[in-house]
This record gives structure tokens, sequence and C-alpha cells, in this order.
């Protein structure tokens, strides 16, 4: 068969309190069909929603995702994360910080986008407002010199959801979206994880070809044989086809979101292709080189799925210390176990984790050896706190700061350790109580007390101008006249 169009594939992207979750929650209540929607009992990361655009029933895959932090963390291990992308834009505050950042982002993936103008009905929304914003900061829309189609919506009562949705189908049809769908299943993975009744299991974005049960899908180094297919709602369907999220269980490994899968028909093939991707063992290539001389900070990764895992370790790698390096010494899918906080104390290290919960057991061992469990479900504010724990273990660094010099002029008398001098004053301040160093032509011959400061023969606290004066130092260093007194100071920073 000539290949056909597919449906769209939509990420939606933007500033963390703009909307984008209560947008995609309406999408799903009110454009999954009502059987589809009463199937959906637990958090899916992608599903299908159906609009009617010129006549024509037709459907629309959208990616429900931790963010743009995933949407470029899925990129950078080659997965094509979208075809189209709704940027949100709250009409009453305009562009954000994370706004630009979800923009760069989209450009970076070069794939065409629109702009949702949201929460139009709250009293301080001003469209035109965030339109002016939005041009201000580079994203040129249609009717202010650029060509990025735009509408307002609302979440709460769903105006201009549809024209939104309108709006992506007509991107759609531009980009001319098109699948061969007999040819072998191709794809990426959006998600994996540990299912108590299934076992190991991953969703998967289906980009080209049909994948039927009876086959094989094979991600990296893992390898599933497909004995049965879950669409987004969990319900059993006989093949995949180009743009379903589908739910593959049966794996022999956990798959990193993002790996590219393949599937073929041979069980030989498979195991093949599977080996292959051992031996390129492409996981190694994320993880983080430790650096020589600099202090760990050793976590502990748990999260909801393996999605989050590659998000969160891909807002790690911007941390970056000069006396600390961040090391995930542990990763993995579920609840905190006592485990993990286990290998947390043994190498003096914390416990992160993301939208998932900590059992008793764990709590319990937690307390009693005195181990961090931070809980998160939002990474920026998990990023934040991984850069308080960079600075509370970065180690302090102590510096010398020259207080005053002084050169010798005359040894008048010792006593011991003490010593009666004659000196001139170079610079800077010298007190009673300072520590000096002894200079003798550029070398370091020891260290001293200054204990006594007199000039015309009258004590004082400290001599900080031009001209002679007495000092007393104690030293078992003997101080000879043409040596430099230096005083200082060690003071510690971070």
């Amino acid at each position: 068969m000539a290949s056909s169009t597919r449906p769209p594939i939509v990420a939606v992207m933007g500033h963390i309190d703009h909307g984008k979750s209560s947008l995609l929650d309406y999408i799903r209540k009110a454009n999954v069909t009502a059987g589809e929607a009463g199937g959906i009992t637990q958090h899916v990361s992608a599903y299908e929603a159906e609009h009617e655009h010129e006549g024509t029933s037709r459907r629309i895959t959208f990616l429900d995702t931790p963010g743009h932090e995933a949407f470029r963390a899925l990129r950078a291990r080659g997965a094509a994360a979208a075809d189209i992308a709704i940027l949100v834009i709250a009409a009453e505050e305009g562009v954000k910080p994370q706004t630009l950042e979800a923009f760069e982002a989209i450009t970076e993936a070069n794939i065409p986008f629109v702009v949702a103008f949201t929460k139009i009905d709250k009293a301080g929304a001003d469209i035109e407002k965030a339109r002016i914003s939005a041009l201000e900061n580079g994203i040129y829309l249609e009717g202010l010199g650029g060509s990025i189609p735009f509408t307002g919506v609302s979440s709460k009562s769903g105006d201009g959801v549809p024209e939104l949705l309108d709006l992506v189908l007509l991107t759609a049809d531009l980009a001319e979206l098109s699948a061969d769908p007999d040819a072998p299943a191709e794809g990426f993975v959006l998600e994996s994880s540990q299912d108590p009744k299934r076992g190991l299991s991953a969703t998967l974005i289906m980009k080209n070809g049909t994948l039927p049960i009876g086959s094989f899908a094979i991600a990296g180094a893992a390898l599933a044989p497909v004995r049965f297919i879950e669409d987004f709602t969990g319900a059993r369907i006989k093949e995949a086809l180009p743009s379903q999220p589908i739910r593959i269980s049966g794996w022999t490994s956990l798959p990193p979101a993002g790996t590219p899968f393949s599937s073929t028909t041979n069980k030989k093939d498979a195991e093949k292709l599977a080996l292959m991707g051992v031996e390129a063992n492409p996981a190694h290539t994320q993880e983080r080189p430790e650096a020589d001389g600099k202090t760990l900070l050793p976590l502990i990764l748990k999260a909801d799925v393996t999605g989050s895992i590659l998000a969160i370790k891909h807002e790690l790698a911007k941390i970056e210390h000069e006396r600390v390096t961040i090391k995930i010494v542990m990763e993995g899918i579920g609840a905190v176990s006592e485990n993990d906080v286990k290998a947390a104390a043994a190498g003096n290290g914390y416990v992160i984790a993301f939208n998932v919960g900590t059992d008793s057991a764990a709590r319990d061992s937690a307390e009693r050896m005195h181990v961090s469990i931070d809980t998160f479900s939002i990474i920026y504010n998990l990023k934040e706190r991984i850069e308080e724990l960079v600075a509370e273990r970065a180690p302090r660094i102590t510096v010398e700061e020259i207080l005053g010099e002084a050169k010798i002029l005359k040894a008048f008398s010792t006593a011991g350790v003490k010593q009666v001098l004659g000196a001139r004053w170079n610079s800077g301040v010298l007190s009673v109580g300072d520590q000096v160093k002894i200079d003798r032509r550029g070398l370091h011959i020891g260290n001293a007390k200054l204990t006594n400061l007199q000039v015309a023969r009258a004590d004082v606290q400290e001599i900080k101008m031009e001209g002679e004066f007495g000092l007393q130092i104690e030293s078992k260093h003997e101080t000879v006249a043409g040596d430099t007194l230096i005083a200082f100071r060690m003071t510690e920073s971070k």
C-alpha cells in the first residue's frame, strides 16, 4: 500500500502555571468519546482525541509529558517527540521565562506550532497585551508581522478549543504527515514502568507501519513479544496503526524513554537486534562523567515512569559546580524502598522521589539512619532542591587575606620566643594579635604572632600609616634586619 495521511502527534508546552494541564484535561474529557473516556482510570502519557474538521471526524494524538524538559530530553535521544506543538501563553500574564524555554525547545525541534492564549475567562485576561508580549519576545504571530496561528481558549468553558483543534489540523495538513501502514512498525518509547500485574511495560508512540499481535518489538537492548496490545484506554486491540499511543508489556528490561523502537515478525531477528542494542549500550552515553578531585553528591532517584527520570536527568545535567559532581548512584521506578534508604546512608547521599510515595519500612529506616527523602511533583522544584544540596555539599575554600606589610629595620632583643624589633610601614594595616609571615628575600621563613605595637614608645593597637615603629612578636624563627613581616588572616568561603 502507498503512504497515507496519518494523524498528528501534538505536544502542549509552556509556562508551568499557564494552563497546560487544564487544556489537556479539557480536550481529553470533551473530545475523547464517552466509552473511551470512561475507560481511562489512571494517568496516561498519551491519548487520542477526535475532532470534526470540515465535516470529517479526525484523530489527534496528544502527548501528556512532564513538559519541555522531557520534550528536549526525548529529542536528545533521537526521538521525534511530536509533529506539532501548542505553545500555551496565559492571556492574563503574557510570556514568562518558561514560555521562552518551551519556545526554544520547539524551535530546536524544528516543528510547526500554534499559540493558545489560555485563561481568557479570567478577569485580568488581555489577549492583545499577551500578543504584544509574544511579539516582544520573538514569537511572531499572524497579524503582527509573522505567520504563527493563534487563538484564545478557556479550559473552564471550552471557548476557543474547537478553533484551536482546527488550527492544529490545518497545520498538520500543511506538514503533509504520512506513513506506510504496510511497513514494519517504528516509533519511540514515551515512558516505561514496572506494572505489578503485567511486569515491565512501556508506552510506545507509533510513527510508521503497523504492529500486529504475534510480532516482536525491540527498543535498544530491550525485547518484547507482542502477546497483546493496549490502546490509551487500556482496551486490547489487534494491531497498532501510525500515530497511535499503545502499551506493550513483557519486556526483557525497561526500555529508556526516548529510545527508538522497531519491530519484526521473526524471533531470531528480534534477538539479534536486541543483542546489537546491548553492544551499543546507549544507556551509558547518558551517564554523567565523574570529575577527579570533586566532592560527590550521591543521589538515589525514584520516579513514577522512566520518562520522568529522563526529564529529571536532563535538568540535573544543567547544574554545574566547580567543586561538586552530582552522581546518580541508583535510579528506579516505584515507591521509595528500604534498600533505597540504605544505599543513600552508605554513600552519604539523598533520596529524591518524583510522583511516588515512600513505604513504611523506608520511612522508619530513613528516620533511624538520618537519611533525607525529598518528594516532588514539579521538576523545577526538584532542580532547585538539588542546587541547594550542591551548595551545601561544596567544600569550603580557605582564602588567605593579606592585611598589611612592614620591613624590619633592626632586631633589638630576643628572650625565648619573644623578639623586639624596629620596622617601617609598607602597606595596609598591622594590628596587635595579627598572625604574620616572615619573608626573607622572597622565601617564607616561618610564622609569628604580633603581640605589641609602639609609636614614640607609646602602645598602639594598629599601624596604618607611613613611618617607623616598634613591635614585639612571638616566634620560634629568628627575624633579622631586611626581613618583611606580612600580616594575614585565613577566611573560609563556599
